[in-house]
């Protein structure tokens, strides 16, 4: 399988409207690269990305209730 995904295949990935992603490049929260024009982004970058977000919500969570 590929690990480039396109801003489509990315959006249905994260369960998420397009908008967002576009949202999230301009505001520096995920990182892609454009090839063509087309933002391209890797699959294992993302899955890293995310453990990290998840991560950081188990820290919160645990601040919380401490």
């Amino acid at each position: 399988m590929t690990r480039l995904m396109d801003i489509d295949e990315l959006a249905d990935y994260l369960k998420l409207k397009k908008q967002t992603i576009y949202n999230w490049l301009n505001q520096g929260k995920i990182s892609g690269i454009k090839v063509g024009g087309v933002w391209r982004f890797d699959r294992r970058d993302i899955d890293v990305w995310l453990r990290s977000r998840r991560r950081l919500s188990k820290d919160k969570i645990s601040q919380e209730n401490q």
